[in-house]
């Protein structure tokens, strides 16, 4: 039989509009079914090199993206790929979320097929819209035979789940991976990887959580930023609230302001769970050493907020 490739859709800008002809800005996301965005694009089945099969998991705008959503995604993410027949897997997501749902994602599906997260800065009602052409080199990309784990492509490139994130507010390359660069780039129809072959699909460290994803509540862990003026009082108020982890975005190296830290200390001593990751966008700290927390190795403070959450779900 005839493999395919699956599109799930979940709302986004990709699926917005506006009221404005033509407007870029100030429209309303998530308002197209992902079928409607299939049928409007010329050339979808031939890039799918088969068939092409559409659902829609969730209809919103990514700013509002929530556990709930995160766990049916997942687990028919899960379920598609466990069908012989699907070739691979492509989202349609909003921008604002997607690098944290891919990275969710990356955690969670252990697999050697293809699951592509695509977007659109633009409406689909826009004079010029981005995601037609986001959405073609989305099914290329999970077509391509090398293709495999978690990836994101937007304006033609390909980024990896660890390392994307989004940059500009407004330009359609909105999306970059710092130092360590993209993993390729879709060029009319066909992927050119950027070093010569598709990077290897890494195990799913929380694979064994997804069955039961969603049926409890999720630990609540929050991101408290240091910067200058940092007297800690947002840590003792989470603490008080009972959060299970606190991410740190903490200045350069790993720095933290000193009123800050000794509050992170007292919620360590109190049974919270902290890492801390940096506020820079590029490189990577140094590992904490001689600290009563541990670094995000590398993670955005948002993507170590993630890690950190499904790390406490695996405790016992």
């Amino acid at each position: 039989m005839q493999r395919k490739i699956v599109v799930l859709g979940t709302g986004g800008t990709i699926a917005g509009t506006s009221s404005v002809a033509g407007a870029n800005v100030g429209y309303t996301a998530g308002q197209i079914g992902v079928g409607q965005l299939l049928a409007a694009i010329p050339g979808l089945e031939q890039a799918a090199g088969g068939a092409l099969a559409a659902e829609q998991v969730a209809q919103l705008d990514s700013k509002d993206m929530d556990f709930d959503v995160w766990a049916r995604l997942a687990q028919r993410c899960a379920a598609h790929l466990a069908d012989p027949l699907v070739a691979g897997i492509v989202i349609t997501h909003g921008t604002d979320t997607l690098e944290e749902t891919a990275w969710l994602l990356h955690q969670l599906l252990d697999t050697s097929k293809p699951v592509v997260l695509t977007c659109a800065m633009r409406p689909a009602t826009a004079l010029v819209p981005d995601g037609p052409q986001n959405l073609l080199d989305a099914v290329s990309l999970a077509a391509e035979p090398q293709a495999r784990g978690v990836l994101v492509v937007a304006a033609g490139v390909v980024h990896g789940a660890r390392a994307v994130s989004k940059v500009h507010p407004l330009r359609l390359d909105a999306f970059d991976s710092g130092d360590t660069g993209p993993l390729g780039w879709v060029e009319a129809g066909r992927v050119r990887w950027a070093h010569g072959r598709a990077p290897l699909a890494l195990a799913a460290p929380h694979a064994a959580l997804l069955p039961a994803l969603g049926a409890a509540a999720w630990p609540r862990v929050e991101i408290v930023l240091s910067h200058a003026g940092s007297d800690g009082a947002l840590v003792d108020w989470l603490v008080e609230k009972r959060v299970r982890g606190i991410v740190a975005a903490a200045t350069g190296n790993g720095t933290l302001h000193h009123a800050l830290e000794k509050a992170l200390a007292r919620a360590v001593a109190a049974g919270v769970r902290v890492w801390v990751a940096s506020r820079c966008p590029q490189g990577r700290m140094l590992e904490v050493c001689d600290a009563p927390w541990r670094d995000a190795e590398g993670l955005s403070p948002v993507k170590a907020r993630i890690s950190l959450m499904l790390e406490l779900m695996r405790a016992p």
